[in-house]
């Protein structure tokens, strides 16, 4: 991605292409949408995900089907419009917070996971929640005694670059 085409992720700003019709549909905070987007590592300019090239997403605005952050850069777009958004680290998916890297006896863990199943650093592995829940976390380190998990989203802390194109709103 080539930083010329960038906007900051103040929404409003002038983006890479607008084909909306001024008074056409605008998307709002609860706008049903159908979209291409693409989120990419700013530092590597790694795809995380992308669905350019394959099937648009569709979405509903405002009840967390894509990240606050993410949503804000998309109120007031219009149908056909592109743009590319620069999130600073940390505004996309929060901050890194090292109260979530949690440490598990081995015996908790076992009694929690698959019998059997061999886990490595690395892994997303699911535990059940108090009040019957499931989260997820990504094991850092397991030995005989223990499993340090990072319950931080995995963007956590990351520049990301948000890219779209609204193709309908709702």
């Amino acid at each position: 991605m080539n930083d010329s085409t960038k906007t900051s992720a103040t929404p409003g700003l002038a983006g890479e292409r607008s084909n909306g019709a001024l008074d056409g549909p605008r998307v709002g905070a609860d706008s049903h949408l159908t979209l291409h987007y693409r989120l990419t590592l700013a530092d590597r300019e790694a795809d995380v995900i992308s669905t350019f090239g394959g099937k648009p997403a569709t979405l509903q605005l405002g009840i967390g089907q894509l990240a606050e952050p993410l949503e804000r850069c998309l109120i007031g777009l219009g149908e056909g419009d592109c743009r590319r958004f620069a999130l600073p680290p940390g505004e996309a998916f929060g901050p890194r917070n090292p109260e979530l890297l949690q440490r598990l006896s081995r015996a908790v863990f076992d009694a929690h996971t698959t019998s059997g199943t061999v886990y490595e650093p690395g892994d997303l592995v699911e535990l059940p929640a108090p009040g019957g829940g499931r989260y997820a976390g990504v094991v850092k380190e397991i030995n005989d005694q223990s499993v340090l998990f990072d319950f931080n989203h995995p963007l956590a802390g990351q520049a990301i670059d948000f890219e779209v194109e609204i193709l309908g709103v709702l």
